[in-house]
């Protein structure tokens, strides 16, 4: 495995996998890291062939945070690298699942938190631990954890710094799925592949209204009429069939190129 720390893309199926990729230091994420992660999603995000994202971790850990090393740096610059990256990956306008393998720990909860779900393996580990640092996590970022697993957990989870295991996690609603070892990229394949053959305007807009949006209700309205999407619904539902729903996002859209529709690896290298 390449040692240098980057972030990776492969596009295969409608699906893109960015992985984690620091072997020497569990996967941590270091500046460079951070601050590519905004840019790679935003391209990502252009690409109509992709209708679902997998963020994961290289071998067999997730991420273990922020490289301590560069938390040294003065003021809040690692902060406000780390929580640009968690809202663009929150924003990120498709569907996206965190593959959760060894610790998530730090920064790498934060990104995990940020995905729209989370599949982890047995034996798993999981992690909030500004409080082992003296760091005060953003308001923003505090939100999100409190939003997805009670202001109880996140305060447990926030004061203490301690890591919980896959049963308590999924019992908290930090994780969606715990899959027995091995299992996790099979069932992950298996649930991707089932949101690509779904309709991009229900999900798009569900992800919007479960974020706490409430003033779109007439632009979705109209983006379902003009789509045609309920009509083939329908009719494919009739004739047992797999719709071919035709709305995307994304499509057409200025400031990014398009990836080529074929399976293809998108590497970014940062150190």
């Amino acid at each position: 495995m390449d040692p240098t720390p980057r972030l990776s893309a492969v596009v295969a199926d409608g699906v893109a996998t960015v992985t984690i990729e620091h072997p020497a230091k569990r996967n941590a994420l270091t500046p460079r890291m951070w601050r590519a992660l905004p840019e790679l999603l935003s391209r990502i995000a252009t690409d109509p062939a992709v209708r679902a994202l997998v963020l994961t971790g290289a071998g067999d850990v997730f991420s273990a945070g922020a490289d301590i090393g560069a938390l040294r740096e003065p003021g809040d610059v690692m902060q406000d690298l780390s929580v640009r990256a968690e809202e663009a990956l929150a924003a990120f306008p498709k569907p996206t699942l965190a593959a959760v393998r060894g610790y998530c720990v730090g920064g790498g909860a934060q990104l995990a938190v940020a995905c729209d779900l989370r599949f982890a393996e047995e034996g798993a580990r999981f992690g909030i631990t500004p409080a082992k640092l003296g760091v005060v996590y953003r308001s923003s970022s505090t939100r999100r954890l409190v939003s997805l697993v009670g202001p109880s957990t996140a305060k447990y989870l926030l004061f203490s710094g301690e890591l919980i295991d896959t049963g308590r996690a999924l019992r908290v609603g930090l994780v969606d799925e715990v899959l027995p070892p091995g299992e996790l990229a099979v069932r992950v394949a298996e649930f991707t592949r089932v949101l690509t053959t779904r309709s991009q305007l229900t999900q798009a807009a569900a992800k919007e209204f479960a974020s706490g949006r409430e003033d779109r209700d007439a632009y979705w309205a109209a983006q379902a009429g003009a789509s045609g999407d309920r009509e083939e619904g329908v009719t494919a539902f009739l004739e047992r069939r797999t719709p071919r729903f035709g709305w995307t996002v994304g499509a057409g859209a200025e400031g990014g190129p398009e990836l080529p529709r074929s399976s293809r690896r998108t590497d970014q290298s940062v150190t």
